[in-house]
């Protein structure tokens, strides 16, 4: 599978540009604030239906305009010679519009794994940097492409979640722990959230072999690293678990417990990596993660994802960039698109590579 062009209209800095696409190596190149990063981005929108890096829909549409438009065309999904066509329309005040061969989405979650995809950006080093929200999205973003009963679960969890706290804050005050409309929410979040842990947990077991392989690869085996999976319920039932919070829950006017609650916790040479480890360290660890993520996806959908690196040499020392690039060249990875500001750099990386590729050169003129 790979993309044979992206089409951008009023996304983000581009009013209408076309890229067609190598089948192996892309790199878009060029001084910060050309929109390199854009194009990994509609990619990244046209695979999960929303964009990595702006958190509403009115902020990927260019400024002034009053509609916005992407299609991606891709091959060899269905067969070597078959073509398949995704567009995206964005008006503002209207649902957004999902369409795959000329067939609408009904529902967007739908779409969700079709084309399974790994975005590695800078701010990726908040998975080690920040608290457990980042790495519960890490879980959620691969496990929703793998799993659409995972995904179900995960939108019922958190609408429940939602009405759970909406209860506690308007009554908190004057509810006890046998409240009935509480207790009615605790069952309904039960049979998502047990589903949504046995899955984290299988994901995390399948993850750590892979992930320590390829942070072996790349830091040369330097350090030992490993992964553990924190969740109140590898412990406790459902029940036991609610009601050890539910006084705090209605005391605090917020949810305490669930599964909104767990976290991966990363380990270098028996330390946390959050206190005890280098920035070059930081990020080969996310690297790793992220090429484990690709794996995952690799073998449970049967098809190679869209690997997306944007600005990855940064901060990496020169043995870690020749090990990753070795890895991408003779590991079975599939389409890869790399941004970067150094073109002489991109040519040095990617000319040794037995891997076709073409560079785009994207200069301040593309905005206009």
């Amino acid at each position: 599978m790979y993309i044979v062009e992206i089409q951008l209209i009023n996304y983000k800095n581009y009013n209408q540009k076309a890229f067609k696409c190598s089948s192996g190596i892309n790199c878009f190149v060029g001084l910060n604030g050309v929109g390199k990063t854009n194009v990994l981005d509609a990619i990244y929108y046209m695979c999960m239906t929303k964009s990595r890096f702006s958190s509403t829909d009115r902020n990927v549409m260019k400024r002034g305009a009053d509609f916005c438009r992407l299609v991606m065309k891709v091959a060899g999904r269905g067969g070597e010679l078959f073509n398949e066509e995704l567009i995206l329309k964005l008006i503002p005040g209207q649902r957004k519009e999902f369409e795959l061969n000329k067939e609408v989405y009904q529902k967007l979650s739908d779409h969700v794994g079709q084309f399974p995809v790994v975005l590695i950006a800078p701010d990726d080093t908040d998975l080690v940097r920040e608290g457990s929200e980042a790495r519960r999205k890490f879980i959620d973003n691969t496990l929703s492409q793998i799993d659409a009963l995972y995904l179900k679960n995960l939108l019922l969890y958190n609408r429940v979640l939602k009405q759970r706290s909406a209860l506690l804050k308007m009554d908190g005050k004057h509810m006890g722990p046998e409240d009935g409309l509480l207790k009615a929410y605790d069952a309904q979040l039960e049979g998502p959230a047990m589903y949504i842990h046995e899955r984290r947990k299988a994901f995390t077991a399948e993850l750590i072999p892979l992930f320590q392989k390829y942070y072996d690869e790349i830091s040369g085996e330097r350090e030992v690293v490993d992964i553990r999976y924190r969740s109140k319920l590898n412990e406790l039932s459902w029940q036991e678990y609610i009601d050890q919070y539910k006084l705090q829950d209605i005391h605090s006017q917020r949810c305490n417990a669930g599964i909104h609650k767990d976290d991966l916790i990363f380990v270098m040479d028996d330390e946390k990596v959050k206190q005890f480890s280098s920035q070059g360290q930081r990020k080969s660890f996310v690297l790793a993660l992220k090429l484990s993520q690709y794996e995952q996806l690799r073998l449970a959908k049967s098809v190679k994802p869209f690997l997306l690196l944007d600005d990855i040499f940064d901060k990496l020392d020169g043995s870690r960039v020749q090990n990753l690039m070795d890895l991408l060249g003779k590991q079975d990875f599939g389409q890869i698109f790399i941004t970067d500001t150094d073109v002489e750099r991109v040519k040095l990386v990617v000319g040794g590579l037995s891997k076709e590729h073409t560079i785009f050169e994207l200069e301040a003129v593309e905005e206009q």
